[in-house]
């Protein structure tokens, strides 16, 4: 065995290891909206504000009070909720579940990709929007600031493999990888997928 395997080799098992001695928290994202300064004006009102119900995990992001329903071809979904704060696009993330119930093609992207993607109605209570695009199924992710990814030796947009834990133990393949300064070491899975895990907000997984 020559000199550059046997270090190649190594430097796996080292970056292993310290990818294992730093799990990841994660949470289980349900179906939900972003939304426009306008078309939050068109659903709740002129001038309308978020009320924060929760905070969420990532700084400035909270889970709203308001919810909306959103209606497909074949089926509506109610109580959708909103986060905030208000964003440059609207967007609603769903499962794959959600699209069989709702009967759209949203295809699989990253968050803010929503070119050509899945058209829907949204109902609100002072008004009702058609969304000509918008619904997406989100990539699994993990976010991390650009010391965690220097640590964990991880680019932004790199795809990764997490471990979880478990009786229903699994490994994810293709995770992207979204590094930021102001971003907190965190994953994100949707219903489906926690589901297959029987994870919970809060478990811990790790990037292989």
């Amino acid at each position: 065995m020559n000199d550059k395997l046997v270090n190649d080799i190594t430097e796996q098992i080292s970056l292993r290891q310290i990818r294992e001695k730093h799990p990841v928290v994660c949470n289980i994202s349900n179906r939900h909206m972003h939304i426009t300064r306008e078309d939050l004006d068109k659903l709740f009102g002129s001038g309308y504000e978020l009320k924060i119900k929760g905070k969420l995990m990532q700084p400035g992001e909270f889970a709203a009070e308001e919810t909306v329903r959103i209606v497909g071809p074949k089926g509506a979904i109610d109580k959708v909720r909103l986060l905030g704060p208000v964003r440059k696009a609207t967007q609603i993330e769903i499962s794959i579940t959600d699209k069989f119930v709702l009967g759209v093609d949203a295809p699989v992207r990253q968050s803010g990709d929503i070119k050509n993607s899945a058209p829907i109605k949204v109902i609100g209570p002072k008004g009702e929007i058609e969304l000509k695009e918008g619904v997406i199924v989100a990539k699994r992710h993990v976010h991390m600031t650009t010391a965690d990814a220097q640590l964990l030796k991880i680019k932004d947009g790199d795809i990764l493999r997490i471990k979880t834990f478990g009786e229903r133990s699994v490994i994810f393949e293709n995770v992207v990888a979204r590094v930021g300064a102001q971003m907190i070491l965190e994953c994100h899975l949707d219903t489906d997928e926690a589901n297959a895990a029987a994870l919970k907000n809060g478990d811990e997984v790790v990037i292989l």
